[in-house]
């Protein structure tokens, strides 16, 4: 039979079980509000019944309870939802750096408006258009240089700005490399304390929510992918293990170990393609070229922004080293923009003759545009013209070296060259440069200044709308996987007020059945056998 004292040890078993209970939802409603925090619940076991199964076991009718035990104390969490989590994660943050670089250049471009290269352009032109009405005004004269300088200043300070921009790029890989390295650190910090409990039979829990707070913030920089190794000892039959992390493609492929059981491999960022642009990223011991470096994260948002070299096979079998992004690809497209339409205008401007080539009977050949960084202003090189266009020094010493008339005797000797003053079809001609169509050196595709220009702008937009709008799809994919997993993981103060209620009221109760034994005890002790005294 079982002992007179089997009541008192099951209800001390439950009052110490409930205890636990009580203990565990103490630590979920001072959690509430920590960041990461993942609500706990203590798994209660039946202790083993009386009696044991056995060939002599005494001849009892059926096993009697003893009681219950405090099992392992859980972390309520859904792993699929981390995975979703994690993967929704990257894609936004990819996809906001790229609407966020994108929207810094519309506000540098800032088209359409008053003070942008549009308009000024047309006010450029508009200039030409009242010279020509009279051609021989000097107020009119000094409006067109005045208007060519600021179109010459406008196309500097574009590409400036981008190249600011472009330069804080650069600090922002710098530093988001930075994060990620650290996080890493950190993760295999945690790693390493986590190796050093679990074989002990201990479940680190709070452990467990510090190294998914880490992974869940590494998810926005790359994209990862995330198993768990044994710890080795005798772990719970719980334990989640070291976490080993691996770089990831968007084909969900693995790249480079980042984190494992051995420690972390630093990611590095070399700057050895053209004009200092990201060549390679490095994982360890391991170099992968960035045009194989498919990983969604704010890291491979900001470079492509900043520029990355890409290797393009001419057609007769020869390679060459050339540079996309972003903000590169603006810039080409500013210098292309610039250089065929200060070499077109002064091509035009070159062939006809200003008041004074008229006076001196000589056709000089007379720039309108030059380069500021060139020694004798000559425009040779198109790369990075457009922060280097400027007013030649003849337009800037004298008014009248502005070309208004044509030579009206063509292939004369110098000193013998003649022009009407009051000709302006030099200054129609030149208005007709931004109408006519030529090639900027992109895809062989010719179009006016106006129209390469605008298609410019509109790609830019388009590119910048879907990258809102892909961000924000992603937002609205990561919230909903973040509610379920809140839902499922976060600390309900509603849930775990009844828990205690719960759990007192069981405490209390084993709590009595300890008083009832202690007086059935008392009965039987103190009150049996007196009969008759």
């Amino acid at each position: 039979m079982p002992s007179t004292f089997h009541g008192l040890e099951t209800a001390k078993r439950a009052m110490f079980t409930q205890q636990s209970a009580l203990y565990t939802t103490g630590h979920n409603v001072a959690n509430a509000n920590t960041p990461g925090y993942t609500r706990q619940r203590v798994e209660f076991t039946q202790t083993e019944p009386y009696p044991s199964a056995a060939m002599n076991r005494p001849d009892y009718p059926g096993q009697l309870g003893t009681g219950v035990k405090a099992g392992a104390i859980q972390r309520i969490r859904e792993a699929f939802l981390d995975v979703q989590y994690r993967g929704e994660n990257s894609k936004v943050g990819y996809w906001e750096t790229k609407a966020d670089t994108l929207q810094k250049m519309e506000e540098i471009l800032n088209e359409p408006s008053e003070s942008g290269l549009s308009h000024t352009i047309d006010q450029f032109w508009q200039s030409l258009q009242d010279l020509a009405v009279n051609p021989t005004n000097a107020g009119a004269r000094s409006v067109v240089r005045q208007r060519g300088i600021a179109l010459a200043e406008t196309f500097n300070y574009l590409s400036d700005s981008l190249n600011g921009i472009k330069t804080d790029l650069k600090n922002e890989i710098k530093i988001a490399k930075d994060k990620v390295n650290s996080l890493l650190d950190q993760i295999a910090q945690v790693n390493a304390q986590i190796a050093d409990v679990e074989p002990h039979g201990y479940l680190p829990n709070d452990l467990y929510d510090k190294r998914d707070l880490l992974i869940d913030e590494l998810s926005s920089m790359v994209k990862i992918n995330v198993d768990y190794v044994e710890s080795g000892g005798d772990p719970a039959p719980g334990a989640m293990g070291q976490a080993v992390i691996k770089l990831a493609n968007d084909a969900g492929g693995d790249m480079a170990v980042l984190v494992g059981p051995a420690g972390f491999n630093e990611i590095d960022i070399t700057f050895g393609g053209p004009n200092g642009s990201v060549d390679f990223v490095k994982v360890g011991g391991k170099q992968i070229a960035f045009t194989d470096f498919d990983s969604q994260g704010q890291l491979k948002g900001l470079i492509e922004g900043f520029g990355y070299k890409v290797t393009e096979v001419l057609a007769d079998g020869t390679t060459v080293d050339k540079v996309a992004g972003t903000y590169p690809d603006m810039l080409a497209e500013l210098d292309n923009l610039a250089y065929t339409f200060a070499t077109e205008f002064n091509k035009v401007h070159a062939a006809g003759m200003s008041p004074n080539e008229i006076a001196a009977g000589v056709n000089s050949d007379i720039n309108f545009f030059a380069d500021n960084l060139s020694a004798n202003g000559s425009i040779t090189s198109r790369e990075g013209f457009a922060s280097r266009i400027g007013i030649s020094q003849d337009i800037k010493d004298s008014l009248d070296n502005i070309a208004n008339a044509v030579q009206t005797n063509p292939g004369a000797p110098d000193g013998q060259a003649e022009a009407d003053l009051g000709d302006m079809t030099n200054v129609l001609n030149l208005a007709d440069v931004f109408n006519l169509d030529f090639d900027y050196g992109l895809n062989n595709e010719k179009a006016s200044l106006r129209s390469y220009y605008e298609s410019v702008i509109g790609d830019m937009a388009v590119e910048s709308q879907e990258a809102i709008r892909l961000s924000q799809n992603s937002g609205v994919l990561r919230s909903a996987v973040e509610e379920r997993r809140m839902s499922a993981s976060s600390v309900s103060l509603d849930e775990e007020m009844t828990n205690m209620i719960k759990f007192q009221h069981a405490y209390n109760a084993a709590a009595r059945m300890i008083s009832l034994t202690d007086e059935m005890l008392d009965k039987i002790i103190n009150g049996m056998g007196t009969g008759g005294r």
